[in-house]
């Protein structure tokens, strides 16, 4: 391995996408959102880069001033909770949340009707909506 090539390489990519290192604007976490988005399509190849972007993401939805009565609101709030904010948030209904399954599942599961969020369904959810699994958790 060449270091200096390798590293002209890294300084090239850093100043195509600097919200890989860490996002510094609203503008940068709305670019990494859709890279993520570009990615996921070939899940298995880009793994190393999308969990880059998801911890990049993450840390701006933690600390970022635009997120702090989201995070506020969250850190009360069960799984199911969550699940509701988001499909609020999005404008969703039961229909259009095929990582769960069927409506009449994701209606039983906002019901409370005896099913519940899977681990399966929270990684999915978390994936989908660029949100920490553990804001699925209440605190």
């Amino acid at each position: 391995m060449n270091a200096i090539a390798c590293l002209e390489d890294a300084k090239a990519v850093f100043r195509a996408a600097p919200f890989l290192s860490r996002i510094h604007s609203a503008e940068e976490y709305q670019d990494a959102l859709a890279f993520v988005d570009e990615l996921v399509d070939d899940f298995d190849n880009n793994v190393a880069l999308i969990e880059r972007l998801i911890d990049a993401i993450e840390e701006w939805e933690n600390t970022s001033e635009a997120f702090a009565e989201f995070n506020a609101g969250v850190q009360s709030q069960g799984a199911v909770d969550m699940l509701r904010f988001l499909m609020d948030q999005h404008g969703l209904g039961v229909a259009d949340l095929p990582e769960i399954g069927s409506k009449s599942l994701v209606s039983k599961i906002l019901n409370r009707k005896g099913r519940d969020l899977t681990r399966r369904h929270i990684e999915a959810l978390s994936k989908r909506f660029g949100v920490s699994p553990a804001l699925f958790f209440p605190g």
